[in-house]
């Protein structure tokens, strides 16, 4: 389980490519491995990713098919940075909302507004994902954990702080870029039960 509350980034620093798979491998600061095991599990742009292999700072990581499909990371290049958060202990504070690491699918940034003491981006979801998305709840973007704020037919946006831009991606993230989205666990289980229980009344 996560919490949405980014840590840091991490440079990719080597990207082993195969067929239909790769193993990437980052640079964790001693702030971030300490403590850090084989098999332990790490988000990555919001995407949970299972350690292989450990040599001091470097870190590596296997990407399967499927990852690579349905997320951002099989766009990134060597040199490039993931956001980073290690996977929540028993007894943590829980700052942003309970996620998964599960990718539900791939935004776009539509638009970037900046102003003096903040940050708003613009996102564009397929119309049928947009049943999820609610003003004022909870959304994953990248692994942060960040709130909505207002919605529109087929986009939406958050507003983030400067201590967000600076720790994050979204510092540096530009519109086209693509972004992992997770859906808030809590709103899509209602959704979907409203959903079923309406359809059902329907027949």
């Amino acid at each position: 389980m996560f919490t949405g509350i980014v840590q840091g980034m991490a440079e990719v620093v080597a990207i082993e490519k195969k067929e239909a798979f790769q193993t990437h491998t980052i640079k964790l600061i001693p702030s971030m491995n300490q403590g850090l095991t084989i098999g332990a599990s790490v988000a990555h742009n919001g995407c949970c990713l299972t350690v292989t292999s450990i040599e001091n700072e470097l870190v590596s990581f296997d990407l399967m098919q499927a990852t690579l499909k349905l997320t951002n990371l099989g766009l990134l290049e060597v040199g490039q940075s993931v956001n980073i958060e290690r996977a929540a202990k028993f007894g943590d504070e829980i700052g942003g909302h309970s996620m998964s690491g599960h990718i539900s699918l791939v935004g776009h940034i539509d638009e970037i507004i900046d102003t003096p003491n903040n940050r708003t981006i613009w996102f564009d979801l397929p119309k049928s994902e947009m049943k999820y998305v609610l003003a004022k709840g909870y959304i994953g973007l990248d692994g942060c954990s960040l709130t909505i704020g207002e919605v529109e037919e087929n986009r939406f946006s958050v507003h983030l702080i400067p201590e967000t831009l600076e720790r994050t991606l979204f510092g540096a993230r530009k519109v086209g870029d693509k972004i992992n989205v997770e859906f808030d666990p809590q709103t899509q289980a209602i959704v979907d039960t409203v959903e079923r229980v309406l359809a059902a009344k329907a027949v």
